[in-house]
């Protein structure tokens, strides 16, 4: 039984750290998005350097890897309620989650009261995928993994489908898409749900491998074979290029920038080979994680263990610094230009190097330490009902 409960342990460490670790590395894009001066896009072939596509890259794994872990955070807080109150619970907190996205999340990105435009990005995802999850576990929960593998494998048979329409946008083909709905208000979507869905069913489905049913090696042997699995296929597909992506690689005037082309894969909607490259390597470090100890790893878990607080937190400390920055810069009055203008106080000639950047990016991570092992130990000493939708 101390074998068991100290595995149990273990497991949910192993969680902590990789979420934490993604949460870490997910405030280095939003850093980049309101500090970078000139605000190139790191994707572009013909005008980005290695080091730049790489600070966009390495933060594709973020967003997979935390929905894949909510779901996996779902099974597991599931076992302490009848499906019925696991369902109930779901519904609930996606719709809280929503709600949270399009009132205090987009006041943060953009710091207009008025919410005169909506931003509908992870948090969003997370909370619809919640909702959907709930649905699917009062139907049948036997459909979860099924509905998630068909929406993982085959959501990108929309590419030869190009329908236009709210719904379909919603749901299937978001690329960022901004969606007028009233005069000078509108929706910004990047998230097109399906295709978070299916990560985070997903996830659910692979939450029995973190209970005490099964053993460590076990554990880590469906990991390992699965995350292998998927980063064969994600590189098999990529080779291939006939599916699973809008954007095929192309060969470019340098072996770098071709390197670059082939690992430049779709998130706006969220690809199969995108995802295939990023949950294959989340799997490969949680089977990795399941040893790892020491101050560092203790450290990072901490991020992991409140990553809504944290999420927050990070956003409204990261564009408050944008703030200063601007105002700091002699500036007076909101910028119009570009999409700046629906993003407060910033602007795309007021910012900082690369480097200043990545040194931006340590601050913010090192400011939000102890509030956030503040509220960790604040979650432990206290059992609030309300802490379970924070």
């Amino acid at each position: 039984m101390h074998t068991d409960i100290q595995s149990a342990t273990k497991r949910i460490a192993s969680i902590d750290l990789l979420r934490g670790a993604v949460m870490i590395i997910m405030a280095l894009d939003h850093v980049r998005d309101y500090f970078h001066i000139g605000m190139p896009d790191p994707t572009d072939l013909q005008q980005t350097t290695p080091v730049l596509f790489f600070t966009r890259w390495i933060t594709h794994f973020c967003a997979p890897t935390f929905l894949l872990l909510s779901g996996v955070s779902a099974y597991l807080s599931g076992r302490k309620k009848t499906p019925s109150e696991l369902s109930t619970f779901l519904l609930k907190r996606g719709a809280w989650l929503v709600l949270i996205e399009v009132t205090i999340v987009s006041l943060g990105w953009t710091f207009n009261p008025l919410l005169n435009v909506v931003i509908l990005q992870v948090i969003w995802a997370i909370g619809i995928s919640m909702i959907i999850l709930g649905l699917l576990l009062m139907i049948n929960a036997k459909l979860v993994p099924l509905v998630g593998i068909i929406l993982f494998l085959f959501h990108n048979l929309t590419d030869y489908f190009p329908l236009i329409n709210y719904g379909w946008t919603f749901f299937l083909t978001s690329t960022g898409t901004f969606i007028n709905y009233a005069p000078q208000r509108g929706i910004f979507d990047f998230y097109a749900i399906l295709p978070w869905t299916a990560i985070l069913l997903l996830g659910y489905s692979i939450g029995k491998w973190f209970t005490a049913e099964y053993t460590q090696a076990q554990r880590q042997k469906r990991l390992f074979i699965t995350g292998g699995i998927l980063l064969v296929l994600f590189f098999a597909l990529r080779f291939i290029n006939l599916y699973g992506d809008p954007n095929p690689w192309k060969a470019q005037a340098t072996t770098t920038q071709t390197i670059l082309s082939f690992f430049k894969v779709t998130k706006y909607p969220c690809s199969l080979i995108y995802g295939c490259m990023t949950l294959g390597s989340a799997m490969l470090a949680l089977g990795l994680m399941e040893h790892a100890k020491g101050k560092v790893t203790s450290v990072i878990s901490i991020y992991g263990r409140v990553p809504f607080f944290y999420y927050i937190l990070h956003l409204y400390l990261i564009h408050l610094g944008a703030s200063i920055l601007y105002f700091a810069s002699g500036r007076r009055g909101i910028d119009m230009d570009h999409m700046r203008a629906f993003f407060l106080f910033t602007s795309r000639d007021v910012g900082v190097g690369l480097g200043g950047v990545y040194l931006i990016w340590i601050t913010v991570v090192a400011i939000l330490y102890l509030p956030c092992r503040w509220y960790d130990q604040y979650k432990k000493a206290h059992r609030h009902w309300w802490l379970s939708y924070l």
